[in-house]
């Protein structure tokens, strides 16, 4: 058979239903718009959708029923077990948060903890004492969970995250912060900003402060030792190892105290907290009282200065140490 003949024949059948798709989509055709997409005249510039993502993204799908049954399965599934695994804990001073939370609701609460790494929350979300575990939500920066819409997601859906500047807290995110706290849920803030590059702790920043002033919950100080060595900024592998939690007494601005100053209150209860991480109470009160203590800071100088003085700091407690360390020779002299 000629491949003309062969063309004919094809062309006969498939011409009805050529003729069928055009007639079903020309009334399509006839009306247009929402239909079709609307006809743009020359010249005109259309301008680009508004961004759904960063510090816009609406997380209100994720406090739906479905949605929080959802994650209180992941949280005390996986998640949970996985961060045992990865950091095996050990939480101190959860006697000062007792008082509260013999309250009948516990009053939400505002958990302040320093940032090493992104195993931070995922420990924090396993610790928190259940009265606010259970309805917890996580400032987490627009610009690194919320700048991919799978990222948005995951964040949303098992975490429970709320997009969040980092270096400014803009009125529509207290907003939604003071409405979360008037519904009961407790909030998750990292008042550095960022993780930390180097071990030591940076700088806080107002955020904490000025939620709490914003919305009435306490701010409880709390210090983690130890996620800097599993996974610190730029690691590219998990280093399973011991970490250590510590919660801090609940605070609130003083009369007359501005954002400020109290956001130094917190940072310096942080770091007296990371002395006792690392020493005892007592010697954590006198060294936080004398001034000179470098508990979340370090000491300045140059960077070997201050990753010698991080070994030193973390050798007195039991956070931070992989669970594979190294093992140094022995270079002593042995017996004849």
């Amino acid at each position: 058979m000629e491949r003309s003949e062969i063309s004919r024949r094809l062309q006969r059948l498939v011409g009805p239903f050529e003729r069928l798709t055009r007639l079903g989509l020309r009334p399509l055709g006839r009306r247009g718009f929402p239909y079709l997409p609307p006809p743009v005249p020359n010249g005109v510039s259309v301008p680009e959708p508004p961004d759904e993502l960063g510090a816009e993204y609406d997380t209100e799908w994720a406090r739906r029923p479905l949605a929080r049954e959802a994650r209180r399965l992941i949280a005390r599934g996986p998640l949970r077990l996985g961060t045992v695994m990865v950091a095996r804990p050990t939480v101190d001073g959860l006697d000062r948060l007792t008082d509260l939370a013999a309250l009948d609701p516990a009053p939400p609460l505002i958990f302040a903890p320093n940032h090493h790494s992104h195993v931070d929350t995922l420990l924090m979300t396993s610790v928190i004492p259940r009265p606010w575990r259970d309805d917890l939500a996580v400032a987490a920066a627009a610009d690194y969970f919320f700048n991919r819409r799978w990222k948005a997601t995951i964040s949303a859906l098992a975490l429970n995250a709320i997009p969040i500047d980092r270096e400014v807290t803009n009125r529509r995110s207290s907003d939604r912060f003071r409405e979360l706290v008037d519904s009961g849920s407790s909030l998750l803030i990292y008042p550095e900003g960022g993780r930390s590059p180097d071990g030591w702790g940076q700088g806080f920043k107002g955020g904490a402060a000025y939620l709490s002033a914003r919305t009435g919950a306490d701010v409880v100080p709390v210090y983690i030792d130890g996620t800097g060595a599993i996974f610190g900024k730029g690691a590219s592998r998990l280093r399973p190892g011991r970490t250590r939690v510590v919660f801090g007494r609940p605070m609130r601005p003083e009369e007359g105290e501005n954002t400020r100053r109290f956001s130094d209150r917190i940072e310096q209860a942080v770091n007296r907290l990371a002395l006792e991480a690392n020493g005892d109470y007592w010697t954590a009160a006198r060294t936080a009282a004398s001034g000179a203590s470098t508990g979340l800071h370090g000491p300045t100088g140059s960077s070997w200065r201050r990753a010698w003085a991080l070994t030193e700091f973390r050798r007195r407690g039991i956070a931070g140490r992989s669970e594979r360390g190294r093992a140094w020779p022995d270079l002593g002299r042995r017996g004849d």
